[in-house]
């Protein structure tokens, strides 16, 4: 009897490691074959890619199974990494650095760090009253949907290591120099009220459980339920529009006014950007048929920086916390930063 609380942890850790050894081939045999499922599927339809609509279905047979693997591969593996940082403890790292330091620090922990639309005032409030900078907030705040580990894995799957690389680096730096510029204005007055009256310190750091891997293991795996739970009608929409997008419109149509000669087009991007609501799944599939038809790939980045960074819904949400004044100037400043980023990409590519 003696013996069953040590086996049992023991044998739920070796079902674990031989079902993520088997899932894992599964993935990687699944993702290899791909194009030629995709093929299969078409022709089985009686479709040929010659035509429009068979070239749209191809894409879409192609790019949703791609994109759903790609995102629970790393969700899954991020949810494991995110247990080593709980907000609490991300409070705890963050309160008390320095501008600049702690800018780049939290800028840094926004790519692993959990966010959405319905935690950003929590968390907003969180770190302010765990005596986190108000600039040292929005680098947090702007990293973490922006420069998140699913925009960056789907663009390396879509786009290769090169792109992947850049839009985590300029993602970061709108990150860091717009959280630093929004400190450096000594903004804290227009905050609401009710959020000026939290003393910091407020909020102590919690200190859990420490946790074996079955229990990493299994928030990995809730996390994929709960992400891809909540973004996979995000990204059939998605697919389905660039699929539209990439078997009708025709080619280098898109060059027109979204091309790197089009000076107004980044700036355009932004602006149509701010309205809409989605995710990273969800705007890749768009970008990726963009770009094939003829769109400047800094351009189209711009436009989903916007989306992602400065939509509508996400400043609703955060004028609970916020007065009008400093909405506009994180708006501003970020929107500054979208837009050099998008200048910076049609550059050098």
């Amino acid at each position: 009897m003696s013996t069953i609380p040590i086996e049992a942890p023991t044998a739920r850790l070796s079902h674990w490691l031989i079902g993520l050894a088997l899932a894992a081939l599964a993935w990687f045999a699944a993702y290899s074959q791909l194009v030629a499922l995709a093929d299969w599927l078409v022709q089985a339809l009686g479709l040929s890619r010659q035509t429009h609509f068979g070239e749209a279905v191809h894409f879409f047979l192609y790019d949703t199974p791609k994109v759903l693997l790609l995102l629970t591969g790393i969700v899954f593996v991020m949810g494991i990494v995110q247990t080593f940082f709980a907000p609490e403890r991300t409070r705890a790292l963050l309160s008390g650095k320095r501008v600049g330091v702690g800018n780049v620090l939290a800028a840094t922990l926004g790519i692993v760090t959990p966010f959405c639309s319905c935690s950003a005032v929590p968390l907003f409030i969180g770190f302010l009253s765990a005596g986190v900078p108000l600039g040292v907030t929005f680098s947090f705040l702007i990293s973490a949907p922006m420069v998140n580990e699913v925009a960056l894995v789907l663009l390396f799957g879509l786009f290769g290591w090169k792109v992947a690389a850049l839009y985590l680096c300029l993602g970061l730096l709108v990150a860091i120099v717009s959280g630093f510029v929004i400190g450096k204005l000594k903004m804290e007055k227009y905050l609401e009220d009710w959020v000026q009256k939290i003393q910091a310190g407020q909020l102590a750091p919690h200190v859990g459980e420490a946790m074996g891997w079955v229990e990493r293991f299994e928030a990995g795996w809730a996390h994929v339920r709960e992400i891809v739970g909540k973004v996979w009608p995000y990204i059939l929409l998605g697919i389905g529009l660039g699929a539209a997008i990439h078997g009708y419109v025709p080619e280098d149509f898109m060059a027109s006014f979204m091309g790197k000669d089009v000076w107004w087009a980044v700036p355009v991007a932004v602006v149509l950007g701010v309205p809409m609501y989605t995710n990273a799944a969800g705007i890749i599939p768009i970008v990726e048929a963009l770009i094939g038809k003829g769109a400047a790939l800094g351009t189209v980045l711009a436009f989903m920086m916007s989306v992602i960074a400065l939509s509508a819904p996400e400043m609703i949400i955060l004028r609970k916390a916020l007065k009008p004044t400093l909405i506009a100037t994180f708006a501003g400043v970020v929107a500054t930063g979208i837009l050099l980023v998008g200048y910076v990409f049609n550059a050098v590519l």
